[in-house]
């Protein structure tokens, strides 16, 4: 993705919170015609090492999906999280020769698909489990509760795949680069949506926020 060297993190912890808080990603692949093909899917994060950037995605599919056919063929896909985004106002700039832009988080990572096998429902179990423990930890007891029949059943309906990031690109899009901005824009996000809320949390995560109190502060030149 096009990214300026003032949005690039390439802090392993900034990557890891924003996969994990927003773990709906876009799985995207080549058909045969060299066309994209995206799912939406969530996915579990494996860190390989303490803050070392090394991630495992775990994740499955349909089994009438093709996309786990484009992995057999060509393992190299590309997986994006998108995190908070929101609109961002030319008013907090002390002047008027601005232009409205639009705020967000992002990871891009390249991976490479290892397939679990078709017969593996061990191996699928584990994985499922893992998404239970992220999203419904509850659920697991009645997971383990099912009939041996239907629950090998369900795990034959699903293709599913570890992805091991080979590069990733952490984008942290918050006016960096305009420090004369930074205290209008905090006090309008904190003030905002959830989404303008999460940014401001990121400002301040990432020292963008002045230390006094901005929650207060009021845009100069605001139409």
């Amino acid at each position: 993705m096009y990214l300026p060297p003032y949005f690039a993190s390439r802090q392993p912890a900034h990557a890891a919170r924003l996969m994990r808080e927003h773990p709906f990603a876009s799985l995207i692949t080549t058909e045969d015609d060299g066309l994209p093909f995206v799912t939406h899917l969530p996915l579990h994060v494996q860190e390989q090492g303490a803050d070392t950037g090394d991630f495992v995605l775990l994740g499955h599919v349909a089994r009438p999906n093709p996309q786990w056919r484009h992995l057999q063929a060509r393992p190299r896909a590309v997986v994006t999280f998108l995190g908070p985004h929101a609109y961002m106002s030319p008013s907090v700039y002390p002047d008027l020769a601005r232009v409205p832009t639009w705020s967000y988080l992002a990871v891009h990572a390249t991976v490479s698909a290892r397939l679990l096998d078709a017969d593996d429902a061990a191996g699928k179990d584990a994985l499922l489990k893992s998404l239970i423990g992220d999203h419904e930890p509850a659920y697991a007891a009645q997971w383990r509760a099912m009939d041996p029949a239907l629950a090998g059943k369900l795990l034959q309906g699903i293709a599913a795949f570890e992805l091991t990031v080979t590069d990733w690109q952490c984008k942290l899009k918050l006016n960096q680069h305009r420090k004369e901005a930074h205290a209008a824009m905090h006090a309008q996000y904190a003030a905002g949506t959830p989404d303008e809320q999460a940014l401001a949390a990121w400002m301040q995560r990432l020292q963008m926020a002045p230390a006094n109190d901005v929650a207060t502060a009021t845009p100069q030149g605001e139409i």
